[in-house]
């Protein structure tokens, strides 16, 4: 995909401003990439696209950079301070964008207007003189590194890395399986399972074929996995924590009687837009999982529940630094309780499909063997565990974790 590009030094100040408080609220704010980028000044679509890719790529490759940046001062600066964050957008711009190195200079020290110029012009100085990491270098955050080496081993942890660098493919859900084969073949693109196409490179979506008349929808590959756990005989089937759509839409399209529940009305907007957009069917129903229980059971439910996300971190690298063990594990205590309350609205017989787009062992296998401790009617059928590394030479995959399990009769 061909990267945004300043229109000239002076020009792109604004966007290096705009992309400096995004990094602030994420990093100091621990706000997600989107939200930081709501509510600041407006810019011209160039600058507004290239402030995004600047705080995107700086976030990719945050250890990278932090390692550099200690190399090369006396003392280290403190994680929020502001000539850290300039230092790491500048040099994240030089790696990952080319951006050249006069620009890099020209566009940085307005930044720190009234601050420590001459800190952030000399360290800046140094590291352009030498030798940087290329694009495709990549690294975790070191407790995340640890933490992925010890649970699932050295290979894993390092294909994480080299992927959170690489932006991801996009990948598109269809209605039907020669819907997908014939824009595949139309639109260069490859398709890797039932329904799916693949396009390696990023395109605006508004102007593919077929998005206005609701044809596909966006779907990581590895968020349709739940969705294909249900039987295709499961007449009546309820998608939990539901929105914005995606697993709704996959039910629907497969021929259940669908209904979709979560507790968001603005996130359930979405989920409307998109049946009407694609003109599938499925009753909405407006509550919170905990509180909720059906007029009679169901036959399958899919819960895809809250959790650290951490396995979206090709697309959100962000999570890797909101993603404390704290909120790993209270994302956990939260999906035992989700879960049993899921559990009841099952029919003897029926199936109950549990899916999170986590790479933590608490938010999925520890979960599920915990559930089963709980709940002897229900057994495991299958489970399915996605880590980095895996499709590689395809484009990769999220990391996810999906499980189906049965309900005694």
């Amino acid at each position: 995909m061909k990267r945004p590009q300043p229109r000239g030094p002076e020009a792109g100040v604004d966007a290096r401003r705009a992309a400096l408080r995004i990094l602030d609220r994420v990093v100091r704010g621990g706000q997600t990439m989107e939200s930081a980028a709501q509510g600041g000044p407006t810019l011209e679509p160039n600058d507004q696209s290239l402030a995004l890719a600047i705080a995107g790529e700086t976030l990719r490759r945050l250890p990278l950079l932090d390692r550099l940046i200690d190399g090369a001062t006396r003392q280290i600066l403190p994680d929020d301070a502001k000539s850290r964050m300039v230092l790491r957008l500048a040099l994240a711009q030089r790696i990952a964008l080319s951006v050249p190195d006069h620009a890099l200079v020209a566009t940085a020290l307005p930044l720190v207007e009234g601050g420590p110029r001459r800190l952030v012009h000399g360290v800046l100085g140094t590291l352009l003189r030498g030798q940087l990491p290329d694009a495709s270098e990549g690294a975790l955050p070191d407790a995340v590194m640890q933490r992925w080496t010890a649970v699932w081993g050295q290979q894993v942890a390092d294909a994480a890395a080299a992927a959170i660098v690489r932006r991801p493919p996009l990948d598109l859900s269809f209605r039907s399986h020669d819907e997908a084969l014939a824009f595949a073949a139309a639109e260069g693109g490859t398709s890797l399972a039932d329904r799916h196409v693949r396009l390696a490179d990023a395109r605006p979506v508004t102007s593919l074929p077929g998005f206005a008349e609701g044809r596909w929808w966006i779907q990581d590959l590895s968020s349709t996995l739940p969705a294909r756990m249900i039987p295709a005989d499961a007449a009546r089937v309820l998608d939990a924590c539901a929105a914005p759509g995606g697993k709704t839409l996959q039910i629907s399209a497969a021929g259940h009687d669908t209904a979709a529940l979560d507790r968001s009305e603005s996130r359930l907007a979405r989920l409307r837009a998109n049946l009407a957009r694609t003109g599938l069917k499925a009753h909405i129903v407006t509550a919170d999982v905990l509180g909720y229980m059906p007029d009679e059971p169901y036959d399958a439910v899919l819960l895809d529940a809250p959790c650290s996300a951490t396995g979206t971190f090709r697309r959100h690298p962000e999570v890797l630094l909101r993603a404390s063990p704290r909120i790993i594990a209270e994302s956990a205590e939260l999906q035992g309780r989700l879960l049993l309350a899921a559990a009841q609205w099952v029919r003897p017989g029926g199936t109950l499909v549990y899916a999170v787009c986590s790479l933590e062992p608490s938010e999925g296998e520890e979960r599920i063997t915990a559930f089963l401790a709980e709940q002897s009617d229900y057994s495991l059928a299958e489970q399915r565990r996605v880590l980095p590394g895996e499709l590689e030479e395809q484009g990769g995959m999220d990391g996810f974790f999906t499980a189906r399990l049965v309900r005694g009769g």
